[in-house]
């Protein structure tokens, strides 16, 4: 029986890594609300590109607070699938020990 949980446990340990690598590949775009600021980033948080229209290049005040708006919001929608997808494959692998709800 130990045998048996630890060889599950070592799978869903394998599965969790391959889940988080694939999250590499996973893009999440997000834009300003004017479309003037376009941001890629990866759902393991890896920023992979930012487009910037000239008209924000006049503003330097401006520009700053659209980046950090705009790559708040993609990183947080990264953070979401990350969480959400390394949890459902630790949750599915995990034994079903009464008490033991970690993933809820």
């Amino acid at each position: 029986m130990f045998g048996d949980l630890m060889g599950k446990l070592k799978e869903t340990q394998q599965k969790v890594e391959e889940t988080k690598n694939r999250m590499e590949s996973v893009l999440i775009d997000e834009h300003s609300s004017d479309q003037l600021l376009q941001a890629t980033v990866t759902a393991s948080r890896t920023i992979k590109s930012i487009s910037i229209d000239d008209k924000l290049l006049e503003d330097k005040e401006q520009l700053e607070d659209y980046l950090i708006l705009v790559l708040n919001k993609a990183l947080d929608k990264a953070e979401g699938i990350y969480e959400h997808e390394v949890a459902a494959v630790a949750k599915d692998g995990m034994p079903n020990i009464p008490g033991m709800d970690m993933f809820k």
